[in-house]
């Protein structure tokens, strides 16, 4: 179905992983592997079965970014003056839009270097789970470019002013342990652990109450722009939400009857 995805189905169809399956190229990113993502993650979102997704690299990078040559020279012998603002517009940002609004958690195993875009595609991910070889680096001021795939939002935002100035105008390459101490990784596993550690937190999530998770992300948008009285009455109507869902009342139901809740994610 996907010709640049490598798709693994864990827990009874509950996780869905893709795998950027191009270790040739430290698997960067090409139009064709951009659209299949894309359209991963909306099939996910809209599958009720799916409660948790997760995005990984096949061999030893999670992804390098965006591959040149895909960019500048299949399909485009006559170098398009329009063709990053077209790669971006039809490519990068209808990912980072499915990716943002995806109903289900988005967890990314960066599994190896995670650059330039492919850093991006992991730090707009819901969180990060990362192998202590591993590194990220905003590559694009290497090649005079700027962040794109959602890095001028969210980058200032993760970071602040002064190190999102720093990281993306030096291209600096920063550890997972260093990405970790500035909070844009949750959690950091040596290369034994990584997977079977991984899997736990998977796991986990994909038997969390997915209704209630998405509505956490969608406040969590909403706050980059919200006054606290414009956010603390979203919190009442989303709440509200979240009190309806079948979830909510199993959660409760398991609580009070001591036993281990059954959510459905509905």
């Amino acid at each position: 179905m996907y010709t640049q995805l490598d798709i693994e189905s864990h827990f009874d169809g509950k996780l869905k992983i893709a795998y950027l399956n191009q270790p040739e190229t430290m698997n960067a990113l090409t139009k064709p592997s951009l659209s299949d993502l894309k359209d991963f993650i909306k099939e996910c979102s809209e599958d009720e079965t799916v409660r948790c997704v997760a995005i990984s690299g096949r061999g030893r990078a999670f992804c390098s970014g965006q591959n040149l040559d895909d960019a500048f020279v299949q399909g485009n012998e006559h170098h398009d003056n329009d063709i990053i603002r077209k790669i971006v517009t039809d490519y990068y940002n209808p990912l980072v839009t499915e990716i943002t609004r995806c109903r289900k958690p988005v967890v990314a195993l960066v599994n190896g270097p995670a650059v330039g875009a492919g850093a991006m595609l992991a730090l707009i991910s819901d969180f990060v789970l990362a192998v202590d070889k591993s590194y990220f680096a905003q590559a694009f001021s290497n090649i005079g470019l700027i962040p794109d795939t959602g890095g001028t939002y969210y980058l200032p935002k993760l970071l602040g002013r002064q190190l999102a100035n720093y990281l993306t105008f030096t291209g600096k390459r920063l550890s997972a342990e260093e990405a970790k101490s500035y909070g844009l990784v949750a959690e950091v596993f040596n290369e034994e652990d990584f997977l079977p550690k991984s899997m736990e937190i998977l796991e986990k999530m994909a038997n969390m109450p997915t209704a209630a998770i998405k509505l956490t992300k969608k406040a969590f948008a909403a706050s980059y722009n919200n006054t606290l009285k414009e956010q603390l009455e979203l919190e009442g109507d989303l709440q509200q939400e979240a009190a309806e869902t079948e979830d909510f009342k199993e959660g409760v139901s398991a609580f009070l009857e001591k036993r281990k809740p059954n959510y459905k994610g509905r």
